[in-house]
Order: structure tokens, then C-alpha cells, then sequence
């Protein structure tokens, strides 16, 4: 059917809908749906109703979170090369509906604009109707959407096509891969090209996993060969890396409260958690009496550009390689017991407070490796935890890399409160 054609039939469709009548056509079951949750939830169907833009700041500390952000390239080579810039936008939302990255030609980017369709909006279904962003959310599954089957007559130009991506690790809803565009763009097969392209991104997400508990296994073997009892290597979702006294299991699902210390899991029983790179070391403990021994970590900055924290805990040691910035922050926070907030850490790192997406970032990513090491509210090491310090012999040799305010002030022997006002 023609484009236009198909448009006008819609409307009528649509028209039906909201007035009770009998429509000339049926809408598809996934629209209908969508129409019976947008009139059960008040939207109205002929005026834009759009939320506020998230600012530039908000948005970028969503973008550094968002576990979609290192599957970009995939998206990008998956839809760019094939994608007519000049009719089309690639859009990639989270979750909650939220539009974190967008590209397209400079000329229907200031369309979408004049939409509403801009980074920083909401595209959730009960902010602006249906769509292919907030339907594709609710409904869990790719939706198409043209013309009159968005709920509000101001998106009527446009055509949408979204799939959901999840992570393979527990089924989470990560977001929403969307290919939008005026009406003479619709093609039928534009929902498969995307659906196939966030398949390939969840494939690259499953891929990913694997390879982490390869990691992970290769830390936790050493561990587990000397242990006597019954024994586990898991990650933060529960699956299994490696296993020792114990029939092999895929994933041990874990309670809400797991962290380091005792836990009680109902598959294992009593249980002693201990920090791993990626993931924990689970020893299966005979009674639910005592306590585990206390953590203790060794932070080597003695050797320029061989930064390196080493854990010890019940079951033996394992060591962490440290990137510039990562050997910077576990610095700052061992010199600190009390803690440091992110506008601290800020200051410290950049002589900037208002750096705090970064930080966040940054320790987001060392509490990957450090989970059960570090606290946070406000960032530290954990009270249980014992931090040794090794510092180079020559001062100035300290971090030499670094321009952070705190640590040139360390190498010339000043305290923190000479630094940081």
C-alpha cells in the first residue's frame, strides 16, 4: 500500500478508536494495546505532552552508567552504513524511556527537534503515546509504528521502528535501539534490520560475559585448588566461573543482601563471601557461628606505571593491575579513612568540584574489581578492610603521571588540607 494511502486509512482507524466506533480496518494487536493504555491512562491524543529535557550534565552521567554505551560501535556499524542519513535517525534510549544518544543528518535532526525527539527527552508511552521507543519498552518486543498509529495526531509524519535490548547475563531491560523517519521512509523490513542489529548487540553483551568469567576463573583457580572444602567462583549475577567439592552448577541465585561476610544462600546454606575481580570467592561453611578474617589490602605505588592492589582474605590473595586514574582514586580514598564525597574526590582529582560524573564513572568501574573492598556514601575502603600503603622511596617519584592537585601536594609533602580547601 502507499504510504499516503496507508496514512489516511490509519487516521480513520485511528478516529474509530477514540470515538467507540467500528473502525474500517483493525489495528494490529500490539497497536491496539497500546491505544487501550494510553486512553485507560489519560494521554491526550491531539495535544504534545512532552516532560522536561534532561540537562547536559544529567544526560552524560546516564550516557557514562548506561551499559549500552560500549555496545555503540556495534550499533553504529550494525545501522550507519546502511542508514540514509538524510531520512533517517539512530536513536538508543535507556530503560526509562530516556534518549541518550541520536545521529542523523544535521536537516532531520532539526525535525526530530521540533518533535520533541531530541537527547535528554522522555519517550516513555505515557509521556508522549505510542511510539517506537516507550512501546518497544512496555511491550518487551520490537514494535513498528507509522503514521496514525502513534496515539498523538502530532507525531503523525513519522514513522518509528524500536527493539529492546536486554542483558543476557539476567534478562534486564537495558533499552531501546530505535530507527526513525518521515513517512516515505517506512519500509516493512526496517523492524527485522533493527531487531537483527540489537540481537547483534546482545550477542556481543553474551560474548563479553564469557570472556569475564574466563577472567574470573583464571583468578579464582589458583584459590580453589588449595581449599579443602566446598567452594564456588561466582560474578554479580550469580553465574558460575569456577567450582571446587561441589556439582557443577551454571548460576547460584543469589539473595538481595549478598555482599562480603556471612550469607546465608538458600541453594548452599551458610556461606563466607569474599571479594574477587569480577565476581566472589563463596566458601560453603558447616555452621553459622563466627566470623570471616578481615580483609586486608596492599596498594603498591612503588613502581611508576606498575601500580598494583593486592587482596588478601580467608582463602588466600589475589592482585589487580591498576590504570593511572584507578591507582590515583585508591590513593585519595587510602589516605582518606574517613572518605571522600564525589565533589572531594573532584576537587582532588581536578581542582574542578563539578567533576562528579567522572568520578562516579571511574569508581563505578574500580568497584567492578573492589566491590567488597570498597564503601561508598561517602567513597573508602570498607571499616573491616586493613589498607597497606607502599609508597616509592623517592617522593617525587609518587604517581609521576599525575596532575591531580592532591597527589603533586602528597609528592611535596603536603597533607590533604593543604591541598584541598
Amino acid at each position: 500500500m502507499d504510504a499516503r494511502e496507508a496514512a489516511r486509512l490509519l487516521k480513520g482507524v485511528r478516529a474509530a478508536a477514540l470515538a467507540g466506533d467500528r473502525p474500517p480496518a483493525a489495528p494490529r494487536p500490539e497497536i491496539a494495546e497500546s491505544w487501550r493504555r494510553m486512553m485507560a491512562g489519560g494521554v491526550h491524543p491531539d495535544r504534545d505532552s512532552r516532560s522536561r529535557m534532561l540537562s547536559a550534565a544529567e544526560t552524560e552521567e546516564r550516557r557514562q552508567t548506561s551499559p549500552l554505551r560500549d555496545l555503540l560501535p556495534v550499533l553504529r556499524e550494525g545501522l550507519l552504513p546502511a542508514l540514509d542519513e538524510a531520512l533517517h535517525i539512530m536513536v538508543v534510549a535507556d530503560a526509562d524511556g530516556r534518549l541518550l544518544w541520536r545521529e542523523g543528518h544535521s536537516s532531520i535532526l532539526r525535525n526530530a527537534d521540533r518533535l520533541g525527539f531530541g537527547v535528554g527527552a522522555h519517550w516513555d508511552e505515557a509521556v508522549v503515546g505510542t511510539n517506537g521507543v516507550g512501546t518497544a519498552l512496555v511491550a518487551r518486543r520490537p514494535v513498528q509504528v507509522f503514521s496514525a498509529e502513534h496515539f498523538v495526531s502530532s507525531h503523525h509524519d513519522w514513522t518509528c521502528a524500536g527493539a529492546p535490548v536486554r542483558d543476557p547475563r539476567d534478562g534486564q531491560l537495558l533499552g531501546v535501539l530505535d530507527v526513525s523517519g518521515p513517512l516515505a521512509t517506512m519500509h516493512p523490513a526496517t523492524l527485522t534490520w533493527v531487531s537483527s542489529v540489537a540481537r547483534l548487540a546482545e550477542r556481543e553483551l553474551r560474548v563479553r560475559h564469557l570472556e569475564s568469567l574466563e577472567r574470573l576463573r583464571a583468578v579464582a583457580a589458583p584459590l580453589l585448588a588449595r581449599m579443602p572444602g566446598r567452594a564456588l567462583a561466582l560474578d554479580a549475577n550469580g553465574w558460575t566461573a569456577a567450582v571446587t567439592g561441589l556439582a557443577p552448577t551454571e548460576r547460584i541465585p543469589l539473595p538481595k543482601t549478598f555482599g562480603p561476610g556471612r550469607v546465608w544462600v538458600p541453594q548452599l546454606g551458610d556461606c563466607l563471601v569474599e571479594p574477587l575481580p569480577g565476581g566472589w570467592l563463596v566458601t560453603v561453611t558447616e555452621a553459622r557461628t563466627g566470623a570471616g578474617a578481615a580483609a586486608r589490602v596492599v596498594l603498591d605505588l612503588s613502581r611508576p606505571g606498575a601500580w598494583r592492589a593486592t587482596v588478601y582474605g580467608a582463602a588466600g590473595s589475589w592482585s589487580q593491575e591498576l590504570s593511572p586514574r584507578h591507582a590515583e582514586l585508591l590513593f585519595l580514598l587510602a589516605e582518606s579513612p574517613r572518605g571522600r564525597s564525589a565533589a572531594e574526590l573532584a576537587q582532588e582529582l581536578f581542582g574542578d568540584p563539578t567533576r562528579t560524573v567522572t568520578v562516579r564513572a571511574e569508581i563505578s568501574r574500580i568497584r567492578r574489581n573492589l566491590g567488597g573492598v570498597l564503601a561508598h556514601r561517602p567513597y573508602r575502603f570498607a571499616h573491616d578492610v586493613e589498607v597497606e600503603l607502599i609508597r616509592p622511596e623517592n617522593p617525587a617519584a609518587l604517581l609521576p603521571h599525575s596532575t591531580a592537585p592532591a597527589v603533586i601536594g602528597a609528592r611535596l609533602g603536603r597533607t590533604g588540607t593543604d591541598v584541598i580547601p
